[in-house]
């Protein structure tokens, strides 16, 4: 989920000239292991394509290592207790934004054991409803939702999950309340909103973007920025009047906290110049994922703003869990 205001900002055709530092130039000599904090999606694809890539770019191994569970916090805390030294990367999601606030326990701190490298790519999510709920809007939604509190009912994969504070964040910026339902997954929250068992979910476009062509669902904004070329006809959340509804689902690099500067930026560099390719950004935009790029100061500032964003969310509604 990326904020409003993405200060990913594209590095100029002069910066990705820049020749690495000394000590960079001899990173890496031997393999190096990206650990994958999801074993599905966007993460899996993005995982298999930077692997790919940087196995290219530096002519050693770059093996993926899928090590999904709680939340994405298996996958960055072995991260987290690895040797500074660059060979041990994580690609994550927002749930490295969300846990902090979330979890009372954490076997690592983000913040501290972990330094932001590079973006990678961003989704748009989009608020749904089955239908035959009678809202075409958003502010129809908030409508039914006021004359009935607790009526309607929103679907998540879990408690704390993106889609689940997405929710959360529209009941906020409404001010209305909707029951939570928690499901074991997406795909399982996504079958319950199919069947009509709940009334409201919060996806990311392309699992939705079948069903709503096929009229089994109806879309009634994208939380993004853009509207969708997929889905021509459904506004953004600003269009549709609420534009502090922003849910993107974004990915990104991270490193162990304590590993030299010039590696950090070596491997931004590495990423940003595949990442802006044609090729890149053709491969992505097939699955509805949008190349995003930036400095790892950018990245860094950009993830504190989402972690401090998640985190009112998650003390506004009163969101815990048992962990």
């Amino acid at each position: 989920m990326i904020a409003a205001r993405l200060p990913f900002v594209l590095l100029s055709v002069a910066l990705l000239a820049v020749t690495s530092p000394a000590g960079a130039q001899k990173y890496p000599d031997h393999s190096v292991r990206l650990v994958v904090a999801f074993p599905t999606g966007a993460s899996q694809i993005l995982g298999l394509l930077v692997s790919e890539k940087l196995r290219e770019t530096w002519k050693q191994a770059v093996v993926p290592d899928f090590k999904p569970g709680a939340a994405g916090n298996v996958a960055a805390e072995i991260v987290a207790k690895a040797p500074p030294d660059g060979y041990t990367l994580l690609l994550t999601s927002p749930s490295i934004a969300i846990s902090p606030n979330l979890f009372k326990k954490l076997g690592y701190d983000p913040t501290r054991d972990l330094v932001p490298v590079a973006p990678l790519a961003a989704v748009p999510n989009i608020m749904i409803v089955h239908p035959s709920v009678p809202a075409k809007t958003l502010q129809e939604l908030a409508k039914l939702a006021r004359a009935s509190p607790g009526k309607l009912n929103y679907a998540s994969s879990g408690v704390g999950g993106s889609n689940h504070l997405a929710s959360e964040l529209f009941c906020s910026l409404a001010k209305v309340r909707m029951t939570h339902v928690p499901y074991k997954g997406v795909a399982i929250a996504m079958t319950a909103m199919l069947s009509g068992e709940v009334d409201v979910v919060v996806s990311t476009v392309p699992a939705t973007i079948p069903h709503i062509t096929a009229g089994k669902l109806r879309g009634l904004a994208v939380l993004a920025p853009q509207r969708v070329s997929a889905l021509p006809k459904i506004p953004t959340s600003a269009e549709a009047g609420m534009p502090g509804l922003v849910v993107i689902t974004w990915y990104g690099l991270f490193a162990p906290a304590g590993v030299k500067p010039d590696i950090v930026e070596r491997v931004n560099g590495d990423v940003v110049r595949f990442m802006t390719s044609a090729e890149t950004k053709a491969q992505l935009s097939k699955v509805e994922l949008d190349a995003k790029t930036g400095t790892p100061a950018e990245f860094a500032t950009f993830v504190r703003e989402e972690t401090a964003r998640w985190g009112r969310v998650i003390r506004e509604a009163n969101i815990r869990t048992e962990q």
